[in-house]
């Protein structure tokens, strides 16, 4: 996590009100995200894992069998999206969320505020209907999450990948807990500047570990059961492309609060915690195929790492 807080500096050092501290905040909050990924290699240096061995200790490669991580892989794509459209449904029913679906004020908001530094709004542009640009922009999720398997990849190496795998000797529901637990501890350098929540204080941190505690979950339980990190990749992907629906979909001037309404908040520990429950009564945390070899006395083979080796 001191990586995290290193590539997070300049952030707080610099003044949140000069020009381009916004745009500079998403390229270092992306770049952030490589931050597990260099720890992860370190750490399988330190241990001198053989390199061949490297693919498969992380979940990496190979892909087998084909047929269980495709289908988990095609899971990871579309179930984000399907529990954030559920956890806009919960916000909405709970009345937390006040929706526009014909007009989508909302969303014409969004694009009017986005708009008004270059001096302009969307009814001066010609666009087409908002609801066919809502709905493009809905269709385009699967696409955006593919773009955003690029950054997701340099976290799930850490968490899922390397993380997960070295705490399961403590049980599957400790290691899956403590993981995302520190996965969301993780956030605190852009957290604690407003992300996400727009709390600069511990509860906004307490709110990011809640959130990750419930996704990290439900992506640890992909890792564990397809035996491969592409399927959490790709959920992660997803979910980020998918977490700002409840703002195309919400009605103009109504100011839902983050921390009830999006899928990191209130509204989507709710529906992660109902799916972790259908998947323990469908028995999925009990299986879990084998996720590294065990190492053979001329150490050809390497074993999923136990909690001692890391530390």
């Amino acid at each position: 996590m001191g990586l995290a807080w290193v590539a997070a500096l300049p952030l707080w050092l610099l003044d949140s009100e000069r020009p381009g501290y916004q745009a500079l905040f998403g390229a270092i909050a992306s770049g952030m995200m490589f931050t597990p990924l260099i720890a992860t290699s370190v750490v399988v240096f330190l241990l001198k894992c053989p390199q061949e061995q490297r693919p498969r200790l992380l979940g990496i490669w190979p892909l087998r069998p084909a047929g269980r991580v495709v289908w988990f892989i095609v899971l990871g794509m579309f179930a984000p999206i399907l529990l954030v459209s559920f956890s806009v449904w919960v916000a909405t029913l709970l009345g937390w969320l006040e929706l526009d679906l014909v007009s989508f004020s909302g969303f014409t908001e969004l694009l009017n505020e986005q708009l008004a530094p270059m001096g302009m709004d969307a009814s001066s542009l010609g666009l087409p209907p908002m609801s066919l640009l809502v709905i493009a922009q809905i269709a385009s999720i699967p696409i955006g999450a593919l773009f955003n398997c690029l950054f997701a990849f340099g976290e799930e190496v850490g968490w899922r990948g390397w993380l997960l795998p070295a705490l399961r000797p403590l049980g599957t529901w400790a290691s899956l807990l403590i993981s995302s637990v520190i996965w969301g501890l993780w956030h605190a350098p852009v957290i604690l500047l407003g992300y996400n929540f727009d709390r600069t204080d511990v509860v906004g941190l307490l709110l990011m570990v809640v959130g990750c505690a419930a996704w990290g979950v439900f992506f640890g339980w992909l890792r564990l059961r397809s035996a491969s990190l592409w399927p959490a990749v790709i959920a992660h992907g997803s979910l980020n492309a998918a977490a700002g629906l409840f703002m195309l979909l919400g009605a103009a001037g109504a100011q839902p609060d983050a921390a009830l309404v999006s899928p990191l908040g209130v509204a989507g520990w709710i529906v992660l915690a109902v799916t972790s429950v259908i998947l323990f009564a469908c028995g999925q945390f009990k299986k879990q195929p084998v996720l590294a070899e065990k190492r053979q006395n001329d150490g050809s083979d390497v074993v999923t790492p136990t909690l001692g080796e890391v530390l």
